[in-house]
């Protein structure tokens, strides 16, 4: 082999190299969570949020907002927190129009989750109104992880799980895994623009 062709591939093999990282800097990147779109029966219990008012599971989910709904409990310090940013963040992201979504928080440990302890933890996130975190008798919160396909036999084994409804829906958006302000921004954006 001549110098002229080892440099001609020496020069060929830099040009891919460099160009790699550009390539593929415009890729798109792969989503961290699993979206599919579910049918579910909100079960007909009552609950009580944050301010110890009584919630209707049913009337609140099935109002006239867009609804996202997770599950969590106050003492987490894995994937409760990640979840709660996510709803901080987009409250704060959306700003006046905030009040245009609802959120809700069901406590999956409701022995250990007071009112009290709730609205602590609503305050360190930074909640603005439209977020209400549930608690209830064991039996009934059971009854709603069951219902939205979320039961863990310990709260140690949860999962991250984001649920979305746009006004009106039948359909709810079941996200599986950790998802970033911007995506769920995209998937409200998409509940709410016809």
């Amino acid at each position: 082999m001549t110098i002229q062709a080892t440099a001609r591939i020496l020069a060929l093999g830099l040009i891919a190299l460099f160009s790699l990282p550009v390539a593929t800097a415009h890729a798109e990147k792969p989503k961290r969570y699993q979206r599919s779109v579910e049918q579910y029966i909100v079960p007909d219990v009552e609950l009580v949020n944050q301010d110890r008012q009584k919630v209707r599971l049913q009337e609140l989910l099935s109002g006239d907002k867009p609804v996202m709904l997770d599950f969590i409990y106050g003492t987490c310090t894995t994937i409760c927190p990640v979840l709660s940013a996510g709803f901080s963040n987009l409250q704060k992201k959306l700003g006046t129009e905030s009040g245009e979504l609802q959120l809700v928080s069901v406590t999956i440990d409701p022995q250990y989750d007071t009112p009290e302890i709730m609205k602590e933890y609503l305050q360190r996130y930074r909640s603005k109104p439209g977020w209400d975190f549930l608690t209830g008798s064991s039996e009934d919160i059971d009854k709603v992880m069951h219902a939205f396909d979320a039961y863990v036999p310990n709260k140690m084994s949860h999962y991250p799980l984001t649920l979305l409804r746009g006004p009106g829906d039948k359909d709810w958006i079941r996200i599986y895994g950790l998802i970033g302000t911007g995506d769920l921004m995209a998937e409200y954006r998409g509940l709410v623009t016809p």
